[in-house]
C-alpha cells in the first residue's frame, strides 16, 4: 500500500549533479506540486551532469536549469532542513551528513542506495545505459513509496 504524499520531500546525494536532481525532476513530475520538493549536495562543486539531463529528458523531465546546491548553501539561502517533512539520501555520504543535520530536528530521514553511474562506463551508449540504470531505480524507489505517478491513476 502506497504511503501518502509528504508535504516536503528534500533529496540528497554528494554533490547534487546526478542522482539527487533527477530524483527532484521526476517526483514532481510524477506527483505535481503537491509536494514541494528540493535537492542538495555534501558538496555543490560541480555543475548538473549531461548524461543526468539526457536520460531525464527521455521521459519528459527537464533538468536543464537545474543549479547544483549544497546543505549549507541552503541554509544560506534560507532553506531550513526542519521546514522538510523527508529528507531522502542517495548515497552514503549524504545520508551521513543529513543525520548530522538533522539530529536536533524530528523528521524522518530514509536511505534509498542508488547506483552512482559517473565513470561507470566508456562509450557514450554504455554510459547512458549506466544512468537509466540509475533514473530506472529512484522510479522504483518512488513508487514503491508513493504509488503511480499521478497522470497512471
Amino acid at each position: 500500500m502506497a504511503e501518502e504524499l509528504p508535504q516536503s520531500v528534500l533529496f540528497c546525494c554528494d554533490h547534487n549533479a546526478v542522482r539527487s536532481p533527477m530524483a527532484e525532476g521526476i517526483m514532481k513530475k510524477f506527483y505535481g506540486t503537491d509536494t514541494y520538493v528540493q535537492s542538495a549536495g555534501v558538496k555543490s562543486d560541480m555543475e548538473i551532469d549531461g548524461f543526468s539531463i539526457a536520460v531525464c529528458k527521455e521521459i519528459g523531465v527537464e533538468l536543464d536549469r537545474h543549479r547544483t546546491r549544497s546543505f549549507d548553501e541552503m541554509e544560506q539561502w534560507g532553506d531550513d532542513l526542519s521546514s522538510f517533512d523527508l529528507v531522502v539520501s542517495l548515497s552514503p555520504a549524504s545520508q551521513r551528513r543529513a543525520l548530522e543535520l538533522t539530529g536536533v530536528f524530528h523528521l524522518d530521514v530514509v536511505y534509498w542506495p542508488i547506483m552512482d553511474p559517473t565513470g561507470l562506463a566508456e562509450t557514450r551508449e554504455a554510459k547512458m545505459d549506466a544512468y537509466r540504470q540509475t533514473r530506472d531505480q529512484i522510479i522504483s524507489h518512488l513508487i514503491e513509496r508513493w504509488g503511480n505517478p499521478k497522470d497512471e491513476e
